[in-house]
């Protein structure tokens, strides 16, 4: 099976793609639509499926920071999806507050992605087949035994430990300018398509209920 994994990066998004032959090709898209072109599975880190309330929030959420002592804070919480509809930061944090809890600009930063993903999601039954949530520190800690990657990913250290993780894991790549995305980005989308390789052969571990769906009937979970 041909493989990817993409990660939201500043002019799109930036696809990692696996061939059958353990090819690896990186490149940037506008649109998500794009990435999964000619893709079996295309495991993405953003969030798929949407509460009501920001309260109690997706139980996949829950169970990642669980699994991550030390790094549960690069799991951020998803908004309801009253807040995404959303415009400005301050009528999010109001709308979201009012239903439980407000919501940081961290997360507004992420409203654009967030809202093609589920529009793309919402459109097509065939990319709701090939589509599934994952999160690179995730794949990372599943890449390290169990164990979360501590050192931030920016930093000489953190890059070099999760570069030497992908090439251990058949994911190897020499670092390079890729026009529009960060390098840690491209770690990004390397280490969810690894997931993106665990779901296709079935050894992925998936995180929330497996029937849990938001209101459009998109499942809220996430792959490791």
């Amino acid at each position: 099976m041909i493989v990817g994994g993409a990660d939201g990066c500043r002019t799109g998004w930036v696809v990692c793609r696996r061939d059958e032959d353990g090819t690896l090709g990186i490149r940037v898209v506008k649109t998500l639509a794009e990435a999964c072109e000619g893709l079996s599975v295309l495991a993405v880190d953003m969030p798929i499926g949407l509460c009501d309330e920001p309260r109690p929030g997706r139980a996949c959420e829950r169970e990642a920071r669980a699994l991550m002592p030390g790094k549960a804070s690069s799991v951020f919480p998803t908004p309801c999806r009253p807040a995404l509809a959303c415009t400005t930061h301050a009528e999010a944090n109001a709308t979201s507050r009012q239903l439980g809890v407000g919501l940081n600009q961290q997360t507004f930063h992420l409203f654009p992605k967030m809202r093609e993903i589920d529009a793309l999601m919402r459109g097509s039954a065939k990319l709701r087949r090939i589509v599934r949530e994952a999160h690179p520190e995730l794949a990372f800690a599943r890449m390290n035994g169990g164990r979360p990657v501590l050192a931030k990913k920016r930093q000489p250290d953190g890059f070099a430990e999760r570069l030497k993780l992908l090439a251990k894991h058949g994911l190897k790549w020499k670092p390079q300018p890729i026009s529009g995305a960060a390098r840690d980005d491209v770690l990004d989308a390397m280490a969810v398509c690894r997931t993106a390789m665990l779901i296709a052969d079935g050894t992925a571990t998936r995180l929330g209920p497996a029937r849990e769906r938001d209101r459009y009937g998109l499942p809220m979970n996430i792959w490791y």
